[in-house]
């Protein structure tokens, strides 16, 4: 799985349906990787999140929904987003998926077009840091594609490191993050970076945000959160 591209796991057995995902999702900037079963999907999950999941009803295994519920009743993968992509059309079929715990559905036979922009509008909306092309929070501005920042319109140089905590604090400002919690969001699931490591990655982007270091500010005994009021 790369580092870099938002990662998209497809849960899909039919080998011609797969093979378009995998060109349409790369073509679309994602890293991919395609389970053929739920066991698989359980494998791959449980060793690295991906960002999406798009995910069919019917497998040879066992069904969609089977995984879709394990999914939201897990406190790890509760909140991570899953697309329906499935040939059961009909309009109880797409309120149960729903009703089941489903960021969206989208039938067969699809518009790869239309699968791309669902799947960059669900990162938008539960995963905006990776989502979209560009971040502002007050004089702070991050041209993501281009991994520039600017602040107070000048322009700041960050590392990698410095950069990706900066990108996930400015697209959740205000809400406030444990040291696990940015572990686990900003350098990826299964890390196995020590949580007082975080406070060195902090001080080191106060240092580089220079008069606007107070940004970043620490919550005794819960966190961090980016934040320009005192």
């Amino acid at each position: 799985m790369s580092k870099e591209l938002p990662h998209i796991l497809m849960v899909e057995d039919e080998p011609s349906i797969a093979e378009l995902l995998r060109f349409t999702m790369q073509g679309a900037g994602f890293a991919t990787t395609i389970a053929t079963d739920v066991a698989q999907a359980r494998k791959h999950i449980a060793e690295s999140l991906p960002h999406v999941v798009l995910l069919d009803w019917m497998l040879p295994d066992s069904s969609g929904l089977v995984l879709l519920n394990e999914l939201r009743r897990d406190q790890r993968t509760a909140s991570l987003p899953v697309i329906m992509l499935t040939a059961k059309g009909m309009e109880e079929d797409k309120v149960k998926g729903l009703n089941e715990g489903a960021d969206d559905y989208v039938t067969k036979p699809f518009s790869p077009k239309e699968l791309v922009a669902r799947v960059q509008a669900l990162l938008r909306r539960k995963a905006p840091e990776i989502g979209s092309q560009a971040l502002k929070y007050r004089d702070i501005s991050i041209d993501v594609e281009r991994r520039q920042v600017s602040v107070a319109d000048k322009p700041v140089l960050l590392d990698q490191a410095e950069f990706k905590l900066l990108r996930y604090l400015v697209a959740h400002p205000e809400r406030i993050f444990s040291r696990a919690q940015l572990l686990d969001k900003v350098w990826g699931d299964h890390t196995f970076i020590e949580e007082r490591t975080v406070d060195v990655h902090i001080m080191r982007l106060r240092k580089s945000l220079g008069d606007l270091a107070h940004y970043v500010q620490t919550v005794r005994g819960m966190g961090y959160k980016l934040s320009a009021e005192q």
